[in-house]
Order: C-alpha cells, then sequence, then structure tokens
C-alpha cells in the first residue's frame, strides 16, 4: 500500500514539476512574440484605423513618418496629416486630432514661424504641408497657425511662373509645370482664398489645371505626361513639345487627387466649375482603360505588358480615392464608385500584409521618382521600373486612408 501512495506521490510532484516548468516558459517568452489576443491594431477595425493607428504605432511622433529624426515640414506629412484631419472628422476620436496637432506643433514656433521651410526655395511641395492648418485655426483659433498659412501663401503669391502664367514646380526646376504640383499647391490655394480672400484667386487656381491640360495632355491616350518644360532644354524633355516621355502613375494620382480636393471650394455657379469636373472625368475614362483585372495600376501606367513594370501601390491608392470622391460628390457618374472598390480590394487583397501584431503593410510602393535634378533623371521606361520601392511610404499610406473614408472601409 505505502509502495502505492509513494508512486502516487511521484507522479503527483512530476506533474506539478512539469505545470511549472510550462508557467515559468509562458512568463519569460519573448515580449515581442503577440497572441491573437494581444494585438497591438485590432483586426475588427475598419482599413481607415487599422492603417492610422500602424502609422501612431510605428512612429508616436506625427514628424516621425517616412523615418524622419528630426521635425520636418515635407509633403508627405501634409498628406497624412490631411488623412488624418478627415479621419478624426469621421469618427470623433480625439487621439488622431492630436496626432495632426501634434505634427504642427512640433515644427511651428511660438511665433508662428516654420524653422525647417525655407521660403527662398519656391518649392510647391512644401504649400500642401500646411493643408492641416486651416483646421487647426478655425479650432483653436491659434494665432500661430494663421501666420504659416499666411507664409505659405506668401510663397504662391511670389512664386516664379511659366510664360503663359503656370506655377513653376520649384526653383531648381525653372519653367517646368509637374503633375505633383497640383496636388502641392492647388487644393491648399483654393481653400485658402475661399476661406481668407472670399474666392477671389479662384480664377487663378483654375488656371493651373488649364495649363497642364494644354501642355501635358497626350490625346491620343488622355493620359498626361509627368512634366513639361517650357524651354524644352531638359534631358527628359520632347524637343517639340517639352513633355516627358512616360506616363507614371503616382504623378497621374496627384493630378486625379488634385482635382476632386480643389474642386471642393468651387461654387457651383463659378464659371471654370464644370472645366475642372470635365478634366476629371476625361482623365478618369483613360485610367479605367489600363487598370489591371486585379484593379490596381501599373507604375508606368500604359505599359504593363513590359518586363519589369509592376503593381504599384501608391498610384492605385490615389486613383481609387479620387474615383469614391468623384464619385460621393457627384464630379463623376455613380458607377466609379464600383471601379474604386475593385481598385481598394486589390489593394488590401494583394497589397497589403498584416503583422503578427496587426499592423497593416502596403507593399509594392515606388519611395520616389522625378525629372532632372543632380541624378539626372530622364522620364523613361527603365527609370520609373528601377526607383526603389519602400513598404507603407506615406505617399501610399496616406491615400490609403482617405480613399478607405470615402468607401466607408
Amino acid at each position: 500500500m505505502e509502495e502505492k501512495l509513494k508512486s502516487i506521490r511521484l507522479i503527483f510532484w512530476a506533474l506539478a514539476f512539469v505545470i511549472l516548468l510550462g508557467l515559468l516558459f509562458t512568463s519569460c517568452k519573448s515580449a515581442t512574440t503577440v497572441s491573437s489576443n494581444e494585438l497591438v491594431v485590432s483586426d475588427k477595425l475598419k482599413w481607415s484605423e487599422r492603417m492610422a493607428q500602424t502609422l501612431m504605432a510605428k512612429h508616436p511622433n506625427a514628424y516621425e513618418i517616412d523615418n524622419k529624426t528630426a521635425p520636418k515640414w515635407d509633403y508627405v506629412h501634409g498628406l497624412v496629416m490631411t488623412s488624418f484631419e478627415e479621419l478624426y472628422k469621421k469618427t470623433n476620436n480625439k487621439k488622431y486630432y492630436d496626432y495632426v496637432k501634434g505634427y504642427a506643433d512640433a515644427t511651428i514656433d511660438s511665433e508662428g514661424n516654420i524653422p525647417s521651410y525655407k521660403f527662398e526655395n519656391y518649392n510647391i511641395d512644401m504649400v500642401i504641408a500646411g493643408n492641416h492648418l486651416f483646421y487647426l485655426h478655425e479650432k483653436t483659433q491659434d494665432k500661430r497657425y494663421l501666420k504659416a498659412l499666411q507664409t505659405l501663401r506668401s510663397q504662391l503669391a511670389a512664386q516664379p511662373r511659366t510664360s503663359e502664367g503656370g506655377f513653376w514646380h520649384k526653383k531648381i526646376y525653372p519653367y517646368q509645370m509637374w503633375l505633383d504640383g497640383l496636388y502641392m499647391g492647388a487644393p491648399f490655394y483654393a481653400r485658402y482664398t475661399v476661406t481668407y480672400e472670399n474666392g477671389k484667386q479662384l480664377d487663378d487656381v483654375a488656371k493651373q489645371f488649364d495649363l497642364i491640360q494644354k501642355n501635358l495632355l497626350d490625346t491620343k491616350t488622355g493620359l498626361l505626361y509627368h512634366g513639361w518644360d517650357e524651354t524644352k532644354e531638359m534631358n527628359w524633355a520632347n524637343k517639340e513639345t517639352g513633355t516627358s516621355p512616360n506616363f507614371w502613375s503616382r504623378s497621374l494620382g496627384w493630378y486625379a487627387m488634385a482635382l476632386v480636393d480643389a474642386l471642393d471650394y468651387f461654387p457651383e455657379n463659378h464659371p471654370k466649375r464644370q472645366q475642372l469636373i470635365s478634366y476629371l472625368n476625361s482623365l478618369s475614362d483613360a485610367l479605367l482603360k489600363y487598370q489591371h483585372a486585379s484593379g490596381l495600376w501599373y507604375q508606368v501606367t500604359d505599359q504593363g505588358d513590359r518586363e519589369g513594370n509592376y503593381l504599384e501601390a501608391s498610384g492605385s491608392a490615389m486613383f481609387a480615392y479620387a474615383f469614391a470622391k468623384g464619385a460621393n460628390k457627384g464630379y463623376l457618374p455613380k458607377r466609379y464608385k464600383q471601379h474604386a472598390e475593385k481598385a481598394f480590394n486589390g489593394l488590401t487583397r494583394d497589397l497589403v500584409k498584416v503583422t503578427p501584431e496587426g499592423y497593416t503593410i502596403l507593399t509594392q510602393v515606388c519611395a520616389v521618382a522625378g525629372l532632372g535634378g543632380k541624378e539626372n533623371r530622364d522620364g523613361s521606361f527603365d527609370y520609373y521600373i528601377n526607383e526603389k520601392k519602400k513598404d507603407n511610404d506615406p505617399k501610399a499610406t496616406g491615400p490609403f486612408i482617405l480613399a478607405a473614408l470615402e468607401l466607408d472601409k
């Protein structure tokens, strides 16, 4: 009997030891291991918030977006802050508002100056960086935000122009207009003149689009070239037309977003409003011809069959946003909402990866592309397809959030 009891005790202590070891192992496992009920970002949220909370988790200070280590005034931050502003308006979740305000307060000093901004560069990219300040000033009446807005407006007033009145892209790119520049300048310009100038410069805003259509449109495809050099002297410029040689999806995306965002500030009775709507419709119709079966678009828009070309996230997200907003606002036929849905579904199905922590990672994003400059970028097919890719580049995450909001996803 005693032998039997001894065996039972041994089994009991052996089991207790195994259980204790298991508990010790569980408590000591790496803090980076995340179980299904320890998600940093909940998979029950809509895609707009999943992406926003991913960015906030990875970049606790908004200025850290794009891997910055110090506050910097930059267009990519302006784009993402615009998406967070819209997300706050939709959700009323104060943490999104605080994130936007945090960026403004990190980049604008107590006097309303922007230390990391250089007026004399006449870089139109820097204007959109202040797009979120309209809402902050309206909400807080903080004069610092108004002063920063006025500084950016002063840049537009002094911005060098082509002989026809189009804004140069940058001082270092004289006599050049790029599609990108319309998003960088036009929505801000329209919003400012309506908010503070009784809309007196809306004709000048519309003129920027008119000049793009006149000088960059390819009538065969209905697409617009990335850039145009009035002097026709740049290495990338066609010696007869001044245009760059290819259609780059992100530049077309910037232009489409510029149209839908600037149109918000054109009253229905403005003589140029219908013209801008027609530009948006023409571009959208042309883009549909090149939408891949997946819903996405190629890096070089019209050459999907060429080796090395790839389905690119930022341009696709921008088109999804422009189509969805255009349809929601009545600028585009309602069917464009379905095309936007198809594009967004392509992004989430084919290009989004979700980490064990619940982070949303958007892949296949062209990190940067331009024309000329120190690198002597020639705008060739090979140039565009060989530029580096970067996961969750803000030029994709911002439009992704905006598209998700328009589609309520």
